[in-house]
C-alpha cells in the first residue's frame, strides 16, 4: 500500500507579514504558528511521515522543542528561494527512501487550522484517483479585476471558480517530475496542470484558513481556541 507523507515547506522569510522573525515561528495560541499544522499532521494515523523543509540557514527551528510531536517529524534544511523550489528540493530528499507511488501531501506552514476531518476527506477522496487533487473552496464573493490604476476593469464571473487550499496531494514521482519541468508556479496543482493533467477538487472549509496578514492571527487563534478545527 502506498504511504502518505506530509511535506511542509517552511523556508520563507515572511517578508510580507512585516514581523521581526519568519512568520512560521510567530507565537499563536502559545506555540509557534507552524507547530499547529505539524501537530495535526503528526497525530493523524494515516500520515506516515511529516517532512519540514527549512532554509539551510534557519536559526529558529532549534530554539523550540518539537519532541512532543513524536517520531514522524523529519526536518530537512534544503529550502529554496520560492515555495516551488522548496517543495522540489524536499521531494528530492524523499526519493532516497520513499516509493514513486507514495502520496505526498504538501501543506502550508501558515495554515494552522487544518482538521483531522479534512485530512480524512482528502485522503479518502483521492485514494483511487489517477491524478490527485487538493482541498479547495468555491468562491462566494464577487470578483473584480483591477486595472493598472487600482480601478475596476471588469467583474469576473465566479461560477466554477474555486479558491485553492492545502494540503495538495499527489504521487511522489508525478509531482517531482512536474516540478522538475518548471518551478514558476504558486502551488503544486499548477505544476500538475502544466503537465496536462486535471487535479480533483475536494470541498474544504473556510476554517482551513491561511495566515497571510497580521489580522489573520487573531482569527486563527479564535478557531484554534474554540476547537473548531475538529469540524
Amino acid at each position: 500500500m502506498p504511504r502518505h507523507i506530509a511535506l511542509v515547506p517552511a523556508a520563507g522569510s515572511g517578508s510580507r507579514f512585516g514581523a521581526h522573525l519568519p512568520k512560521q515561528y510567530l507565537p499563536l495560541a502559545g506555540k509557534p504558528l507552524i507547530h499547529h499544522a505539524l501537530a495535526t499532521l503528526c497525530a493523524h494515523p494515516r500520515i506516515d511521515r511529516v517532512v519540514v523543509v527549512l532554509s539551510p540557514d534557519d536559526l529558529y527551528w532549534r530554539d523550540h522543542d518539537w519532541s512532543a510531536l513524536g517520531p514522524k517529524l523529519m526536518p530537512v534544511h534544503c529550502g529554496g528561494a520560492s515555495r516551488a523550489v522548496s517543495v522540489r528540493n524536499g521531494l528530492s530528499e524523499l526519493t532516497g527512501w520513499a516509493r514513486p507511488d507514495d502520496w505526498v501531501l504538501v501543506h502550508d506552514a501558515a495554515r494552522p487550522c487544518l482538521s483531522d476531518t479534512l485530512l480524512d476527506k482528502l485522503i479518502t477522496g483521492l485514494a483511487d484517483d489517477a491524478v490527485g487533487g487538493l482541498l479547495a473552496m468555491p468562491v462566494a464573493d464577487t470578483l473584480k479585476r483591477a486595472d493598472a490604476h487600482g480601478r475596476v476593469e471588469c467583474t469576473v464571473p465566479r461560477a466554477a471558480m474555486w479558491q485553492a487550499q492545502t494540503p495538495q496531494m499527489f504521487r511522489l514521482a508525478l509531482l517531482h517530475d512536474a516540478l522538475e519541468r518548471g518551478t514558476d508556479v504558486t502551488d503544486e496543482a499548477s505544476a500538475i496542470e502544466a503537465a496536462g493533467l486535471a487535479p480533483k477538487l475536494v470541498a474544504s472549509s473556510a476554517r482551513n484558513m491561511k495566515v497571510t496578514w497580521p489580522d489573520d492571527m487573531q482569527l486563527a487563534e479564535l478557531i484554534l481556541r474554540t476547537g473548531e478545527t475538529s469540524q
